[in-house]
């Protein structure tokens, strides 16, 4: 875990950088699972994004 993100002399909190990489394994982890067809027995696709992206910024934040 870092402390904080400098970015051009701002000070950001480390859960900007976390909030980024769970972003682009969810958009990935998305198109994958949308080439696949899974989204076709998921009974609540928005509600699975949601969750899906939650576990991916805490699983980040856990490691």
């Amino acid at each position: 875990m870092f402390a904080e993100l400098d970015v051009a002399g701002i000070f950001m909190a480390p859960i900007v950088g976390y909030g980024i990489a769970a972003l682009a394994l969810f958009l990935a982890l998305r198109g994958l699972l949308g080439a696949l067809g899974f989204w076709r027995v998921v009974w609540h696709p928005a509600l699975f994004e949601a969750a899906l992206f939650s576990i991916l910024l805490s699983g980040l934040v856990l490691l």
